[in-house]
């Protein structure tokens, strides 16, 4: 049996980012990088490796600042329009355009609008002028020997013509860090590969890499090592050649298979092994002579974490500039979050301002769904001797977009459709300053986030099972006190999907209760889950019967992708789930999937421009092409409090 190895730290973050950087900082890792000198042109983005002075100054000439005349001013003196002055070509005035060298002998310009011809190569003015009027003098921009940039100033396309008008053909910059990143893992295939059960596609290389260039440093990415050690430890010493930092990626836990900490001992010194966060736990952070080398967790979302608390403040110390500072905002928290005390956690939030309030609703805390860190606006720190955070409460959050866009989003909480994702992505085509926020929880999660005050609107299909009748006794019962307004957003076909070919002969929902049946339910409050009730109760079948009744999901996708990859027969959905994987479906029950949207929020600019979307030609073929969804009402007002 392969040893297993402990972590050796689970150091709280403050400690171990003071550790990890004292060390480096004792050891010269972090003194910025040696100069070099390059074109002006090519320096964008670029950190100054010292002040840079004006060699000349800009304008370096008298210049005319405008089309028309050059003249003395004191031949103006005393014109008006009863009194006109008349001057003479080549003897009183030159013609000049705007940015010629102003003539000897002249001191200011008079606008051609304001030169009136009267022939014989004369003109008449009506209005005085003041020595250097409309004229651009020496040093009026930038004075020779004046400061144009300070050292460790990142360089900006205003600051390149600066330079370049200063006299300044190239610039000393510092040299970018090489970051070496090395992806590990023997189960690792190129991107476009054909995949098999077991294969991952590396695909976090890119992500790293892409931090790396867009802190400044420069990102040399390996081939992909396979999981043994000694070809890992030879990868490493090949980039100690070619880089200032390494980055391992991947196996840097307790598995059997996870050589980077063991690696990083052997070739230099281990500093913090194991820091109490989440995700990223595993970090490994060490140096090899005067080299920072990390190990950096497999699982995306923990890659991206402890590259932002450890990768991104060395990398700007080693360029001699500060680390920028996160925009913040308080927000609340939209449901309670539970978590453990001792470990400090990076919760991904969704953000949207509800009235006079911005919500939190919290994504996935998986650490390998990096689809939570493309939809996250913020991130919530939760102290490590928190035990998370009740609904309702105010939270800090660091914003990860900025904050226009969360002012100008539409908050929807409530049932899963795919065409709410649809209808993001129509709305940005017409509306780029809007967004439109998403929170799974079900139509009963989205009447009580209604009822909370916590979303614009909430995804609804529920069906009233004495009236036959969708949402509307849902909306009386639970929101009396609001006036709501129900707009259809879709009509969809309900129904069973199964693998492809129907292995196992399911017809119906009596099929659930077979010994040979493996179900996947939706979570409690989910419409959906409220049909499967009825329909189970119809049928006189207890939810006992049902193998897998307790498993749920969140989404009609996920429901499917379970089904698709094998770990349950079946699973009540919509049937644009069931075809966007390719998978058998049966038709149990047509709904009516409703938006119920608060009469206070539902004149709201961004509200009233989702809806037009929605009513567009266009959106509806669209929604029709992905199959099991009737457009017929759609947009249509179907009740109003």
């Amino acid at each position: 049996m392969k040893k297993r190895d402990v972590y050796l730290d689970n150091m709280p973050l403050d400690e171990a980012k003071k550790i990890f950087f004292e060390t480096l900082q004792s050891a010269g890792a972090l003194t910025p990088r040696s100069p070099e000198t390059i074109d002006v042109r090519r320096a964008l983005g670029r950190i100054t490796a010292e002040p840079v002075f004006a060699k000349i100054s800009s304008p370096h000439y008298h210049a005319a600042a405008m089309d028309g005349i050059a003249i003395a001013a004191k031949h103006t003196f005393g014109a008006d329009e009863k009194n006109p002055v008349r001057l003479k070509e080549g003897i009183h005035f030159k013609y000049v355009d705007t940015g010629d060298p102003l003539p000897e002998g002249f001191d200011s310009v008079i606008m051609i609008e304001e030169v009136h011809p009267v022939g014989n190569g004369e003109v008449e003015i009506i209005k005085a002028c003041s020595p250097w009027d409309n004229v651009r003098s020496i040093g009026e921009d930038i004075v020779a020997t004046e400061l144009i940039v300070p050292e460790s100033h990142r360089l900006r396309p205003q600051d390149l013509s600066a330079l370049l008008a200063g006299g300044h053909v190239e610039v000393s910059v510092r040299r970018k860090p090489v970051v070496a990143i090395i992806p590990t893992g023997t189960e690792l295939v190129a991107p476009g590969a054909e995949l098999k059960p077991g294969d991952i596609i590396e695909s976090n290389s890119a992500m790293l890499a892409g931090f790396v260039e867009e802190w400044g440093a420069k990102a040399l990415v390996t081939e992909k090592v396979e999981d043994d050690y000694e070809k890992i430890k030879e990868k490493v010493k090949e980039s100690l050649e070619k880089s200032d930092v390494i980055i391992i990626n991947a196996g840097s836990s307790a598995g059997s298979e996870d050589y980077t900490s063991k690696c990083i001992s052997e070739l230099g010194s281990l500093i913090v092994h194991g820091v109490a966060i989440r995700p990223g736990k595993p970090v490994a952070l060490g140096i090899i002579g005067e080299k920072p080398i990390l190990g950096i967790p497999g699982y995306p979302v923990s890659a991206a974490l402890t590259m932002e608390l450890f990768a991104k403040p060395m990398l700007c110390m080693m360029q001699g500039v500060p680390v920028p500072e996160p925009e913040k905002l308080d927000a609340v928290m939209t449901r309670r979050v539970v978590s453990a005390i001792g470990t400090e956690e990076f919760l991904r939030v969704k953000l949207g301002r509800i009235g006079d309030r911005i919500c939190a609703s919290p994504l996935s805390r998986g650490a390998g769904v990096i689809t939570s860190l493309v939809r996250a606006d913020g991130i919530v720190r939760i102290p490590a001797l928190k035990e998370g955070f009740e609904a309702g409460e105010r939270v800090e959050v660091e914003l990860l977009k900025k904050r226009q866009e969360i002012e100008n989003t539409v908050v929807i909480i409530g049932s899963h459709d795919i065409t709410i994702d649809l209808l993001a992505t129509e709305v940005k085509k017409y509306y780029q300053e809007m967004n439109i926020s998403s929170a799974h929880v079900g139509s009963m999660g989205g009447i009580m986030a209604l009822k909370r005050g916590e979303c614009h609107m909430a995804g609804i299909h529920l069906l009233d099972p004495n009236t036959g009748e969708y949402n509307v006794s849902y909306v009386k019962r639970y929101l009396p006190q609001k006036s709501m307004v129900l707009v259809n957003l879709v009509r969809r076909q309900q129904g069973l999907m199964v693998q492809r070919g129907n292995p196992k002969g399911i017809k119906g929902i009596q099929d659930l209760k077979r010994s040979d049946v493996l179900f996947i339910n939706r979570q409690k409050g989910a419409g959906t889950r409220l049909l499967l009730d009825l329909k189970l109760k119809e049928l006189g079948i207890s939810p006992d019967e049902v193998r897998g009744y307790d498993r749920e999901e969140y989404t009609h996708m996920a429901v499917a992708a379970a089904v698709a990859g094998g770990s349950a027969d079946a699973g009540l959905g919509i049937m644009a789930a069931a075809s966007a994987l390719g998978l058998h479906f049966i038709p149990v029950s047509p709904e009516e999937y409703d938006l119920a949207i608060p009469e206070e929020y539902f004149n709201l600019d961004s509200v009233q421009k989702m809806l037009w979307v929605i009513n567009t030609a266009e959106f509806k073929q669209k929604v029709g092409a992905l199959g099991g969804y009737d457009t017929r009402d759609t947009g249509r007002i179907v009740y109003n409090s």
